[in-house]
C-alpha cells in the first residue's frame, strides 16, 4: 500500500517541477511543443520497443497468449459503453474522442506495473504486461485516431478515407515502436548492447518530459480552471467503476487464474494515461479537458486503491 502511494506522489512531484519551472519562466509553450514532439516521435516509440524486447521472452509471451481474451473483450465492451455514455450525457464536440479514450484506457506501465508489483510481487509482472499489450494496442490505434478527430480546426476538412489515409492515422510512431518490439521479440533477434543502451537512454525521457508538459499545461490553464465537470466525472466513472466491473463480470464466463484476474482488475482501474495531455496538445484536441481528467484521476486514485484492495482481498 505504501509503495503504491509513493508511486502516485512521484507523479505529483514531477508535475510540480514542471509547474514551478514554468512559473519561473524556464518553460513556456514553445518548450512544451518541443517536449511533446520529442516524446511522441522519439522517446515513446523507443519505450514501447524496449517494453516488448526486455520484459518478454517468446516462450513467456506465447504461454500467456491464451489469457489475452479477457482483457481484450473487456476493453472492447468498456469502449462501447463509453460511446453510449458520451451520447447519453452529450459530451461536446472537441472532446468526445479524448473522453472515450480516457474512459477506456488506463495507465498500465508507469502506474500499473509498480502498483501490481507492490501488491502482488514480481509474479504479477507477466499478467500486468498482458493487460498492457491489449490496453496499448487500443490506446495507440483507435485512441490516437479518436483524439485526432477532436481537432475542430480540421473537422470541416473533407478527407479521403482510403487505406493509406487510415493506416497513416492509426500507425502512430508509438504503435510502430510497439509492433517492431513485438516482432523483434517473437523472432528472437538479439538486442545489441549499443542499440539497447541508445534506446534506454532516450526512452527514459518519456515519463519526465510528459509530466513536465502536464505541469506546463496546468500552469498555463490555471489550477482554478481545472474543471471537475460532468465529463471529467464520466471519465472517473469509466476508469474506476465501469472498467473493473466489466472485468469482474466477464470473469464469470472467461475463467482465468485468480492472480491473473486480480492483476487485470487492478490494471483496468488505473488513472488516465499520463501521455493524454501531451497527445491532446500535439493533435489539437482539448488539452485542458485531458489535463483535468488526468489530474483528477490521479488524485482520486489515492482513495480508489484502498477500495480496490478490499475488493481483491
Amino acid at each position: 500500500m505504501l509503495e503504491a502511494y509513493l508511486n502516485i506522489l512521484v507523479v505529483f512531484a514531477i508535475m510540480l517541477v514542471g509547474y514551478v519551472l514554468t512559473w519561473r519562466k524556464w518553460f513556456d509553450n514553445h518548450i512544451a511543443d518541443v517536449f511533446s514532439k520529442l516524446v511522441l516521435n522519439i522517446a515513446l516509440p523507443l519505450n514501447m520497443f524496449l517494453n516488448m524486447t526486455e520484459r518478454f521472452t517468446k516462450e513467456e509471451f506465447l504461454g500467456l497468449a491464451k489469457g489475452i481474451l479477457l482483457p481484450t473483450v473487456s476493453i472492447v465492451i468498456t469502449y462501447l459503453i463509453s460511446i453510449a455514455y458520451a451520447k447519453l450525457t452529450k459530451v461536446p464536440a472537441g472532446r468526445i474522442g479524448a473522453f472515450k479514450t480516457m474512459f477506456t484506457a488506463s495507465n498500465t506501465i508507469f502506474m500499473g506495473l509498480p502498483v501490481n508489483i507492490a501488491v502482488f510481487g514480481e509474479k504479477a509482472v507477466p499478467y500486468a504486461l498482458l493487460y498492457y499489450i491489449c490496453n496499448t494496442t487500443f490506446f495507440f490505434t483507435l485512441g490516437i485516431y479518436l483524439i485526432q478527430n477532436d481537432n475542430l480546426e480540421r473537422a470541416h476538412i473533407r478527407e479521403s478515407f482510403d487505406l493509406r489515409f487510415l493506416l497513416k492515422k492509426l500507425l502512430s510512431p508509438a504503435l510502430l515502436g510497439f509492433f517492431v518490439g513485438l516482432c523483434w521479440m517473437l523472432l528472437e533477434i538479439p538486442l545489441a548492447t549499443p542499440l539497447r543502451d541508445f534506446s534506454r537512454y532516450l526512452s527514459q525521457l518519456t515519463t519526465p518530459l510528459s509530466l513536465f508538459v502536464i505541469g506546463i499545461i496546468i500552469f498555463q490553464t490555471g489550477i482554478k480552471n481545472l474543471k471537475l465537470d460532468k465529463d471529467t466525472l464520466g471519465v472517473l466513472l469509466g476508469r474506476y467503476v465501469i472498467s473493473p466491473l466489466v472485468i469482474i463480470g466477464l470473469s464469470k464466463f472467461i475463467e482465468v487464474p485468480t492472480l491473473m484476474l486480480n492483476v487485470f482488475i487492478l490494471q483496468s482501474a488505473m488513472p488516465v494515461q499520463n501521455s493524454m495531455p501531451i497527445l491532446a496538445k500535439g493533435y489539437g484536441a482539448d488539452e485542458g479537458f485531458a489535463t483535468s481528467g488526468l489530474v483528477y484521476s490521479i488524485i482520486s486514485y489515492l482513495f480508489v486503491i484502498i477500495i480496490l484492495l478490499k475488493v481483491i482481498y
